[in-house]
């Protein structure tokens, strides 16, 4: 499965974005998907990821209640619609696949997108 992440852009503290995922591949609907961020000076981190079926979520503490993540299985798309944003959500942010139902578990994501730049300002 081939993942472009697009949807990036610069945002006012306390604005919104959302960020699209396309995949090319007709299991991309078998694959969990995670979103990713990485500021500079930091490590690669996931922010959210989801089951194939759309069912299972999960967050990381520092976005809960601020973003969502969701897919339609249909259009072989993934979404994060990231609320209430703050200037560290400021990240090149990755889409990602893994070959499981669900996982949150970096190291099983192994398709990976290029990244989209989101900037926040104070």
């Amino acid at each position: 499965v081939q993942l472009q992440a697009s949807g990036g852009g610069l945002v006012q503290a306390g604005g919104s974005l959302r960020l699209s995922c396309a995949a090319s591949g007709h299991t991309f609907s078998t694959y969990a998907v995670g979103w990713f961020r990485q500021a500079p000076g930091k490590e690669r981190a996931l922010v959210a990821s989801i089951g194939w079926s759309g069912t299972s979520t999960y967050y990381a503490d520092s976005v809960k209640g601020r973003f969502a993540i969701s897919r339609d299985n249909a259009k072989n798309m993934v979404y994060l619609q990231m609320n209430s944003l703050k200037p560290e959500d400021t990240a090149v942010y990755y889409c990602a696949a893994s070959r499981v139902v669900f996982t949150h578990t970096p190291s099983r994501y192994d398709n990976w997108g290029q990244g989209t730049q989101v900037t926040v300002s104070s």
